[in-house]
């Protein structure tokens, strides 16, 4: 084998360029040419090279130009594409598409009887060409002169003696017998007469005879001349044609156009379903659509007889050319993919790959929905790579399409698409779309949005994919929709294990629970699945919890404001320990409480032996205390701080209401502090106004004045005090702190003598007196309203 390489390298260096590279010798019946697999060196593809040695096989060398001449001038889709030849001195080389001797599937019965049929159907379309359109006979018609494409197809070669009848001086009737292993196919008038036979009979005669003998070779293996007419092996269907083949008498023998226009015959041994599917992919470019739906219908009927190769070779280039020009449209493209999964990798990527990427940028909606339909089965053969850099980029259009059903592929050809796509486009534009058909005009783009949501969840980023999904599902338990809502719910039932603890108990069990209520049955079946869900999440993780996040006791500095009930006794008295927990507050006050009237000390002998605390201090302890004693006691409504000043219309000193109802969920949890901004109380007060009871006895005792003073923030709707209101003010000029600037009465000794005067009795009269006749002064500096 090396000794023949080299001897070839060197015949082509002494010879014009070849540009084809010969590979392993193919082996052959006898014959004048020796057959190489070879390659193309340009672009790498396949070939197969026929090489005459001229010195070896001088005498054969009329044979080899008259192939040679032959295979460049006959163009028919049933002989030997030629791509290349070169003649020289000691040489002929014809490059040819790549082929493999008819004998191996003979020696090795691989053929089947629709694929025999098929094959003979294709060899007697040829030769009735070279017969009847070129005039011509063939003259070395047998297996070793056929050869299979890459396709499967059945091409004819051995064109050594192939002539045309007019030319008197034709190689046949000089070198016919000549040909190797001739004798063995020569018709019996040949044999008896000479090849000079052949001008006093039908010129397809000789092919005929030479047709009937590869008939029975092909169903039985070899031929010989005493097998003419036995029909061992042939099929039941051939047998009245294949005897009138090799009858002795020329002039009586069927030609083979006539046998051709036998087997084509309605359920004759040529109406086949693959002979049918043969010629319609030939012509599917200019059938009408009606004939193009009825040969696509007949083609989505395969089967396993049929020849693998002669699909990709042949079918898929022309179902794929019909898709994009021919208007083959969806039924086509699905038979498309229907070939395409028998093909390799390489084979995918060479032959199908192109036309998909043109196709996902073709406008026709057809087109594309049929393609979203088909990505399931393309999307193992596609990389990651053209899926995210060529095939999303066009995909995505079909989110803004006017066309429901196109937006709703697009939508569910995201879930096969997913795995294909990089974080970056997933998280980014991906996610942009998604937000729109969330809020699509259509109820089952909505529905099916948030099922896409649920299903791709785990491959969104960590760092945004809670508040994504929190957002999403929960516009989705407010659609009007049931299944919208249903699929939401069912969504959240799936994904609870990318949310926290804190999402789960403070966003999402808040939506979810008004679905319990819901006005469909399916709904609240469903909510309280899903409810269930998440309870039992966040009970295994309360169990991890400690019990409690205050400090041990013995680590808190002083007595704590408000005690803490022990577990066992919550259920049982909630209402008692409260209450206790507030009379510990107020006795815990006890000594802190002092006159609001500019920090003067009372009269009391029990409050001046109590040490002095910062004025900022007092009020408030005095404030909270007294409200919350109220509260527990009388349990009035509710009052807020003051927010507003009285003006000098005579405004009441009423709380401004609430606006927001959710403070009051808040202030459970800060009832030891609700009342720390309250403005301290006057002094004036006593404990009888508070509780207006007018048959109470006034006591000078020190519990009582801290009782009647820490109880004043509370208004129960009567008029205001504007009595003492006014004896402060009284007190205020006797100190100087009441009259305008400039204006004080002395400094020093005098003003502190002054300070330490008690109201004088007849400060009363006066009261109605200014809040009849006067208003109050206008100062530039605070005169007590804003003290409130």
């Amino acid at each position: 084998m090396d000794f023949l390489k080299s001897a070839v390298a060197s015949a082509m260096a002494k010879g014009p360029p070849f540009p084809y590279t010969f590979g392993d010798k193919v082996d052959l019946d006898p014959s004048i040419w020796t057959l190489y697999n070879g390659t193309r060196r340009e672009d790498g593809s396949d070939c197969s090279i026929f090489s005459f040695d001229i010195a070896a096989n001088r005498s054969s060398l009329p044979l080899a130009r008259n192939a040679l001449k032959k295979l460049r001038t006959l163009r028919h889709p049933g002989v030997i594409k030629v791509l290349d030849t070169v003649e020289s001195d000691s040489y002929i080389y014809i490059a040819t598409e790549r082929i493999v001797p008819l004998r191996w599937h003979v020696k090795r019965k691989s053929l089947t009887p629709e694929t025999a049929k098929w094959g003979l159907y294709s060899i007697a379309r040829t030769v009735k060409f070279i017969n009847d359109e070129a005039s011509s006979v063939h003259g070395n018609l047998k297996v070793a002169s056929v050869y299979t494409s890459e396709s499967g197809e059945w091409k004819l070669g051995g064109f050594e003696v192939l002539s045309n009848v007019k030319d008197e001086e034709a190689v046949i009737y000089t070198y016919g017998s000549l040909v190797p292993d001739s004798g063995r196919y020569t018709p019996p008038e040949l044999a008896k007469s000479g090849w000079d036979a052949i001008k006093r009979n039908p010129h397809s005669a000789v092919d005929a005879y030479d047709f009937g003998a590869l008939i029975f070779e092909i169903f039985n293996g070899s031929f010989t001349s005493d097998q003419a007419g036995q029909t061992k092996n042939i099929p039941a269907s051939l047998h009245p044609s294949y005897k009138r083949l090799v009858n002795t008498n020329p002039k009586a023998r069927l030609s083979v156009a006539h046998f051709l226009e036998q087997g084509r015959r309605n359920g004759s041994f040529f109406d086949t379903p693959l002979i049918k599917l043969t010629d319609g992919v030939e012509n599917l470019g200019v059938k009408s659509e009606t004939e193009r739906e009825e040969f696509l219908d007949d083609l989505d009927q395969l089967t396993d007889d049929f020849p693998e190769d002669f699909f990709k070779q042949k079918v898929l280039p022309e179902l794929l050319k019909s898709v994009e020009f021919g208007g083959g449209g969806p039924k086509a493209f699905g038979l498309v993919m229907k070939i395409a999964t028998k093909l390799s990798n390489e084979d995918f990527d060479a032959k199908v790959l192109p036309s998909l990427l043109r196709l996902f940028g073709n406008p026709d909606r057809a087109i594309r929905v049929c393609l979203l339909d088909n990505l399931p089965v393309m999307i193992d053969r596609l990389s990651q790579k053209v899926v995210n850099d060529k095939i999303f980029p066009q995909i995505v259009t079909g989110f803004t399409d006017v066309a429901p059903v196109v937006r709703e592929q697009t939508l569910k050809s995201v879930l096969t698409i997913i795995t294909k796509l990089s974080d970056r486009t997933i998280n980014g534009e991906l996610l942009k779309y998604l937000a729109k058909t969330a809020n699509d005009e259509q109820p089952g783009i909505r529905t099916n949005t948030t099922i896409c949501l649920g299903k791709i969840a785990k491959h969104l980023g960590t760092s945004s994919r809670a508040k994504v999904l929190i957002a999403a599902f929960s516009r989705s338990l407010r659609d009007p929709f049931v299944h919208a809502r249903n699929a939401a719910l069912m969504a959240l039932s799936v994904t609870p294990e990318y949310f926290t603890d804190e999402d789960c108990a403070c966003r999402l069990l808040p939506v979810i629970c008004p679905s319990l209520i819901d006005k469909e049955k399916l709904i609240r079946d469903q909510a309280t699945k899903t409810v269930d869900i998440y309870i039992n999440k966040l009970k295994k993780a309360a169990e991890s919890m400690p019990d409690t996040a205050l400090p041990p006791e013995n680590a808190v500095s002083g007595n704590p404001r408000m005690s803490t009930p022990q577990p066992e006794s919550v259920g049982a008295s909630w209402a008692g320990w409260a209450i206790s927990s507030f009379t510990n507050k107020l006795s815990a006050a006890a000594g802190d409480i002092t006159s609001a009237s500019n920090g003067q000390n009372t009269s009391s002998p029990a409050a001046s032996s109590v040490p002095k605390r910062p004025a900022t201090a007092a009020p408030a302890t005095s404030s909270s205390a007294s409200a919350l004693h109220r509260q527990a006691l009388k349990s009035p409504p509710p009052s807020a701080p003051l927010t507003r000043n009285p003006s000098s219309t005579g405004e009441s000193f009423f709380p401004e209401p609430e606006d927001n109802a959710d403070d009051d969920v808040d202030a459970w949890g800060d009832m030891g502090d609700i009342d720390d901004d309250a403005p301290p109380a006057p002094a004036s007060v006593s404990s009888n106004q508070e509780t207006d009871n007018p048959f109470a006895e006034p006591t000078s005792s020190a519990p009582a004045k801290k009782s009647a003073t820490a109880s004043i923030p509370f208004d129960d709707g009567s008029e205001p005090d504007f009595a003492g209101w006014l004896a402060q003010q009284a007190q205020k000029k006797t100190t100087g702190k009441g009259l305008p600037k400039g204006l004080s009465k002395g400094t020093g000794a005098s003003t502190t003598s002054a300070a330490k005067k008690t109201v004088p009795a007849k400060v009363k009269p006066v009261v109605a007196k200014k809040r009849i006749d006067t208003k109050p002064k206008e100062t530039d500096d605070d005169d007590g309203w804003g003290g409130w």
